[in-house]
């Protein structure tokens, strides 16, 4: 079995960096910036909500345009900051050649029985609790143990303080009883989650995601629209699809945690 991944790499700019890769690299913003980047503002396309849906702009035109399901292939996705690596590394710490040798470019023998791979998860219990009082009082009115209780800081309470309150909660009213009971109590329970709507899978199962996660956001735009969000939590279609992902995948497919990276370079 091959098990070298075709993998795609989301960026907004140009990156020295990133052309010495033999990545796909891809451009998600509306303006073109050189012949190697492939765009996402043809055919089947979403470039005109990019500012709403960030990285999943290209994520709906890969779906629409290029996925083809008949293919038996490792398909992964990381961002222009944001890299795979076969090996857990400390940011501070990285040097190009370094970060180089350590990206992740296939699955290892030993994981290939795994159907999908997300990312190492974040922990989202570590707040200070003055910006737990300033932008979570709402949910302390509703439970003050949240703020010395780390299990409670969990990630219906974080996305609530960070992205805007009862947005979540209108949004997974719009799922399907197959995922909204299950999401919910994934979302209320859990601390952590696998950031950056990266994943690595076949396309078979991207397929199956694409579609499920496209026609619940539909459903979250048709209700909740755009005007409301600001700033920060302009990317809110985006910031959704991160918990759902850590969810979904889990859920219903045998699913690893692979080590990334921050790493930013000119």
């Amino acid at each position: 079995m091959d098990n070298k991944i075709e993998m795609y790499c989301l960026t907004h700019k140009r990156v020295n960096f990133l052309e010495e890769l033999s990545y796909n690299l891809v451009n998600i913003s509306s303006k073109p910036i050189s012949p190697k980047y492939l765009n996402c503002d043809t055919q089947g396309n979403i470039i005109n909500k990019e500012k709403y849906y960030a990285e999943l702009t290209f994520h709906y035109w890969y779906w629409k345009n290029k996925l083809n399901i008949s293919e038996e292939k490792w398909v992964g996705f990381c961002q222009r900051r944001r890299f795979w690596t076969k090996s857990k590394i400390f940011e501070n710490k990285i040097e190009k050649n370094q970060m180089k040798n350590n990206l992740l470019v296939e699955i290892p023998n030993e994981l290939s029985n795994f159907e999908s791979f997300l990312c190492e998860p974040v922990k989202v219990n570590k707040i200070k609790k003055m910006k737990i009082i300033k932008k979570g009082f709402r949910s302390i009115l509703r439970s003050p143990s949240i703020l010395f209780n780390e299990s409670k800081q969990t990630l219906s309470f974080q996305f609530n303080m960070q992205h805007g309150y009862d947005i979540l909660e209108q949004s997974i009213e719009l799922l399907d009883s197959e995922d909204k009971y299950d999401f919910f109590d994934f979302m209320n329970e859990s601390v952590s989650f696998n950031p950056h709507n990266m994943v690595i899978t076949k396309p078979k199962i991207l397929n199956k995601w694409y579609k499920n996660l496209f026609t619940w956001l539909d459903k979250c735009e048709s209700k909740l629209g755009f005007d409301q969000f600001k700033n920060y939590e302009t990317r809110i279609y985006a910031f959704l699809s991160e918990r759902y992902i850590s969810y979904w995948f889990k859920k219903y497919f045998q699913c690893h945690e692979l080590p990334w990276t921050f790493f930013e370079s000119d």
